[in-house]
């Protein structure tokens, strides 16, 4: 094994890392990921990557582009947060896409609604049903209190301070971060107002959204902010994007609601204003 004392050392060690492949990592070209969704061609995919529990990925996808997210084993959970990619101070507005479409349960065919009353992306498949809307995600603060560590290099990331690295690496700050939202681990409200957590359904289910804007995405792979397990309990996340086509005035989603429905005409004016659509 070559020493890394020296900078000859430590180039050749970094060197003999090259071809090393681990459970959770990127797959570069996406292309080369083994398993594409069925009826996808690998030329297609975009993005192919396995998140480890307590990290965090981020990627700019083009509009049209669908995106999904993977619970592997069970304990995955996914916090969200989509971004306009030419103006990044439209961003997800997770209030308003609970308030106008008049659900705070999101599943298929929901709108994620931006500030601007757009349409950033659209849930066109979900296979779990376990997601959240309320309660964000987790603190430093929050999991220092809870876990003895929240920092993202400690041994229970939280999942704002992980949002902020993803989110520096697009030219945005800590005050551009809003609340998120989480897919796979679920949350309801209880009619005294309590939230309860109800928690995961289990490996291998999926949610697929489709991308109405060219988008910035960042997620934080981290436990759910009310998770009442004591230990610091996340599984992997599979990441995977491809080249498919935004939704029009003919696909189901455009008229789930007549709210929806105002959103996408929205989107639609402001995409071709900018000759995009």
């Amino acid at each position: 094994m070559s020493s890394t004392a020296t900078t000859y050392g430590a180039r050749d060690h970094a060197r003999a890392q090259a071809g090393t492949v681990v459970d959770t990592m990127p797959s570069i070209p996406a292309s080369s990921w083994p398993s594409p969704p069925p009826g996808v061609a690998p030329e297609a995919l975009t993005w192919a990557e396995t998140v480890a529990g307590g990290g965090y990925t981020h990627k700019v996808l083009a509009r049209g582009t669908r995106l999904r997210l993977t619970d592997v084993d069970g304990d995955a959970c996914a916090h969200l947060l989509l971004f306009n990619a030419d103006q990044p101070w439209e961003r997800l507005n997770v209030a308003d896409t609970v308030k106008v479409q008049w659900n705070a349960y999101v599943g298929e065919s929901v709108a994620l609604l931006s500030d601007q009353a757009r349409v950033l992306a659209t849930i066109v498949a979900d296979s779990s049903g376990k997601h959240d809307t309320l309660c964000g995600t987790s603190t430093a603060d929050g999991n220092a209190e809870r876990y003895g560590d929240g920092s993202p290099q400690g041994p229970s990331p939280a999942g704002l301070p992980l949002f902020t690295l993803a989110a520096a690496k697009h030219g945005l700050g800590p005050r551009d971060l809003p609340p998120s939202l989480s897919f796979f681990q679920g949350v309801r409200v209880q009619p005294d107002g309590r939230l309860e957590f109800t928690g995961t359904a289990g490996a291998g289910k999926a949610a697929d959204l489709r991308i109405e804007i060219p988008a910035i995405v960042l997620v934080a792979n981290v436990p759910h902010a009310i998770d009442p397990r004591p230990d610091y309990t996340v599984s992997k996340l599979e990441v995977l994007a491809w080249r498919d086509r935004p939704t029009t005035p003919d696909s189901p989603e455009w008229t789930h609601t007549p709210e929806a429905q105002r959103a996408f005409e929205n989107t639609a004016d402001y995409l071709t204003a900018r000759g995009i659509a």
